[in-house]
């Protein structure tokens, strides 16, 4: 079994999850270090470790550490769904592997719709900025899937500073426009860090303010990357 599994882990790669499967890592050269496990460590507080009763999808799953994070704490039903068969595949090994029941479907998160159901909590980690229409991806989720909570991460750069939430301003008002606290999204037309899927990446004040106005209300940002969401209404 472990020649076995050691050879499907590297025919399936390469992995950018480094997980443990029997001992086993699939990633143990990341060049972010071990991977998503030391920042799981830093957030994993703001969800109940008990999650029996709860549903989950986790969203852009790749490999699936979530997701196997959330059946590990009891959730009845998980569903990951990605749009890269290749980490669905790896996914499925990695489950099946753990002897975790989780179910993956190819979608992407546009197609959200096409789940049919809404659930307890929302995963939507590590996706936003590979997104062309982010924006567009946030409406989709809060209209058809997002039940509760979600749990959100974007990669951010820029300022960390946020300015007042104003309900308007006049045409020829230079402050929306100017200032390191103003919301931002920056784009990317080529790539970056050797990626042609990175198109978006919002400061910290861009990013709060694309998630109050898709309908969701920050709870909690236990990293700087990290929050929990509740629902609001449209902004």
């Amino acid at each position: 079994m472990p020649d076995h599994l050691q050879r499907r882990i590297r025919e399936l790669g390469p992995w950018f999850h480094n997980l443990r499967l029997n001992g086993i890592e699939t990633a143990p050269d990341h060049f972010l270090g071990d991977y998503p496990q030391f920042k799981w460590q830093g957030f994993r507080h703001v969800l109940p470790q008990d999650m029996r009763g709860m549903t989950v999808l986790d969203i852009g799953c790749n490999a699936g550490f979530y997701a196997m994070e959330m059946a590990r704490r009891g959730a009845d039903r998980v569903l990951g769904i990605d749009s890269d068969p290749r980490y669905l595949a790896q996914a499925r090994l990695a489950a099946e592997t753990e002897g975790l029941r989780i179910e993956f479907r190819e979608l992407s998160a546009y197609d959200v719709a096409q789940v049919g159901e809404r659930f307890d909590l929302v995963i939507f980690m590590g996706v936003f900025y590979h997104l062309r229409h982010p924006l567009l991806a946030l409406d989709r989720i809060r209209e058809h899937v997002a039940g509760d909570r979600m749990l959100f991460q974007s990669m951010q750069r820029g300022s960390r500073r946020v300015a007042p939430l104003a309900e308007d301003h006049a045409f020829d008002d230079p402050a929306p426009f100017t200032g390191e606290d103003v919301p931002l999204c920056y784009f990317i037309e080529n790539r970056f860090a050797g990626d042609p899927t990175n198109w978006f990446v919002p400061n910290r004040a861009g990013m709060e303010a694309m998630l109050r106005s898709a309908g969701f209300r920050i709870l909690e940002h236990p990293e700087p990357e990290v929050y929990l969401c509740g629902l609001s209404e449209r902004g």
